[in-house]
Formats: structure tokens, sequence, C-alpha cells
């Protein structure tokens, strides 16, 4: 439903919201705000300050706050990656936890070991900056989305846990 909406409202159909188009959004759907207030609000979305609003920054707007029991976990399966202690995963940390070794690509020969690394990490950074590590942030932001679809804290838990060996 929040994607329909999305591309209602991108009416150049760009798959981003300029600030005319949040705008007339807003009005088709009987929002009323003041040109201010909108100026704030689209000032808030545009996270990567772009000018206009991607689906993911539209979609992380939208998401409910995650707990504090979902924030640990997130924090202990990123402290357990980050095996260099700096504050980033690199391809060289999860050289480190990472087997690649049962898979298809690298089975193939089709990807290296760094290249299935490599696209692993890229997981992490939907809708941020595609290089070569991986920040807190974004690793935050990536299990945001997941935490999501997700009711239970305890499921959330459990599966981060088995997930990452926690």
């Amino acid at each position: 439903m929040i994607g329909r909406t999305f591309r209602i409202i991108d009416n150049n159909g760009s798959r981003s919201l300029d600030r005319e188009e949040l705008e007339s959004g807003l009005r088709d759907f009987g929002v009323s705000m003041k040109r201010s207030q909108i100026d704030e609000l689209f000032r808030y979305l545009d996270k990567d300050r772009s000018g206009t609003v991607s689906f993911d920054e539209f979609l992380e707007a939208l998401r409910p706050p995650m707990s504090k029991a979902r924030l640990n976990v997130i924090n202990q399966a990123f402290d357990k990656l980050d095996k260099t202690n700096d504050g980033v995963i690199t391809v060289a940390d999860l050289r480190l936890l990472y087997n690649v070794e049962h898979h298809p690509k690298y089975k193939s020969g089709q990807m290296s070991r760094d290249q299935v690394l490599k696209e692993f990490m890229d997981t992490f950074q939907q809708g941020g900056v595609i290089d070569d590590q991986v920040t807190r942030e974004e690793f935050t932001n990536y299990y945001s989305g997941v935490s999501a679809s997700i009711d239970d804290d305890q499921y959330f838990v459990q599966m981060m846990r088995q997930a990452w060996k926690l």
C-alpha cells in the first residue's frame, strides 16, 4: 500500500518526490499544511539532501521506532561483524566470519570470495552510499526495515541471535 501511494504521488514517474509532488500528494490525500510545514517535512524526509525524496527515504520515515531489545541485538550483531572495532564493517572483517564456500556463484567460479563478500555487504547499503564499508547506521537502517515486518520483539531478537550466532 505504501508503494502504491508513493507511485501515485510521484507524478513524473522519476521514482522520487520533489517538493511540489509532495505538496500536491498531501493535498490530494486531504492533508492540509502550511507552506512552511511542508518545507520542514520535505527537509526531514530528504535525508541525503538530494532535493528529492526517494522511496527508501519515504519508507524509512514511516517505520515505527524499534524497541531497545531490537536495537541491542542489532548492535551486538554489528559489533560481532566489526572485527577491527573501527566502527565499520569491511570485506576484511567479513573474511574472518562469513564462509562463502557454499555460495552458488562461488562454487561455480562465477564470483571470487571477495566479490561474494562485497555483494553481501551491499545488501546493507540500500538507499545509502554503496562503498566498501557498512556503517552502524546503514546496518541498523537495514534491520529497521526487517523489524517493521515483525510484530513480536522476542521473535525478532531470536531471529537475529540465530542469524548471527550471538
